[in-house]
């Protein structure tokens, strides 16, 4: 059996993801030379090479998303797709909070005045009482659920499916209700992943039906929001504001509007990057290779129709 790591592992990792993968042999790095004999694969297998991988089994996703590794070729494929789901759902749902709460008291205002040495007080809002609407209720919209419903909001949190349970919210939305969502959200927050059903779900339509004094917040993957509609609707002031760690295009360019705008908080896709994030990743990835040599179940199985 044949796995090969790629990305960028210490040698303590290392020894890790080799102890964990058992009998099996392992090779770090070497994708094209090595991918006709290769079982499993960590991470990115462009779709010329996994047209070369008649042994290949399963791919292994070192993020929580898999927008992009999950190809056209491998959605058709009957190689089993996992991912690092959960790995950073905490640091996520606390960015998110940050930015919620940075819009709020208009933090900016502050380190404006700050940096003009100017005592400048005035009076801000606080989130208890207020609607906050989270689009997505995986790992990290629930955990962004608890934190919120610690603040003293009332959460509404939308999924495609209301079998699972939804602690921390107050109300459980479908699909169908996202203009409900829209309507009573004093913050609205993405979560989900992006998929074939969420790219440009946030589209003019819904900046529209939101309150004029609600904002936006994506912390999950740029392209879920329409750019052009987002900017739209925060220069028209159809929206007060929005805080932005996911961007349409990454690096977000030197010359996109956003970085400019006053009522936008803008963070360069960094919600999740923490020492934790990395440990509870690698931990999935050891769990899973131990399963997929002893020929178990594997953890975090992909659904690769709906994307996650």
């Amino acid at each position: 059996m044949n796995i090969i790591v790629t990305g960028e592992h210490d040698e303590i990792a290392r020894a890790r993801i080799r102890r964990a993968a058992g009998p099996a042999r392992v090779e770090f790095g070497g994708l094209a030379e090595g991918i006709e004999h290769a079982d499993a694969v960590v991470g990115n297998v462009p779709e010329p090479l996994l047209a070369r991988a008649s042994r290949l089994r399963w791919v292994h996703s070192p993020a929580a998303g898999v927008d992009t590794i999950l190809s056209d070729a491998l959605l058709d494929s009957d190689v089993t797709l996992t991912s690092s789901a959960g790995n950073g759902a905490i640091p996520l749902a606390e960015h998110a909070l940050l930015l919620v709460l940075m819009l709020d008291r208009d933090v900016p205002r502050w380190s404006r005045a700050q940096s003009e040495r100017r005592w400048e007080r005035f009076t801000h809002g606080e989130l208890a009482g207020k609607t906050i609407g989270l689009y997505g209720l995986g790992n990290a919209g629930l955990d962004l659920a608890a934190k919120a419903k610690a603040c003293h909001m009332r959460v509404l949190g939308m999924r495609r499916s209301s079998a699972r349970p939804a602690p921390g919210v107050d109300e459980l939305l479908g699909p169908d209700d996202f203009a409900y969502l829209l309507a009573e959200s004093d913050y609205v927050v993405v979560t989900a992943p992006l998929t074939a059903a969420t790219a440009g779900r946030f589209d003019q339509a819904a900046f529209a039906a939101m309150k004029p004094t609600a904002c936006f917040v994506c912390v999950s993957r740029g392209g879920i929001a329409d750019d052009e509609a987002l900017l739209d609707a925060l220069r028209r002031g159809e929206i007060a504001g929005a805080g932005l760690d996911a961007h349409g295009v990454e690096p977000l360019p030197v010359g996109s509007p956003f970085w400019a705008l006053p009522n936008v908080i803008v963070t360069p896709h960094n919600g999740a990057t923490t020492r934790e994030t990395a440990r509870r990743g690698l931990e999935i990835l050891l769990d899973n290779l131990g399963r997929f040599t002893r020929g178990e179940p594997l953890r975090n199985v992909v659904d690769k129709s709906a994307g996650y």
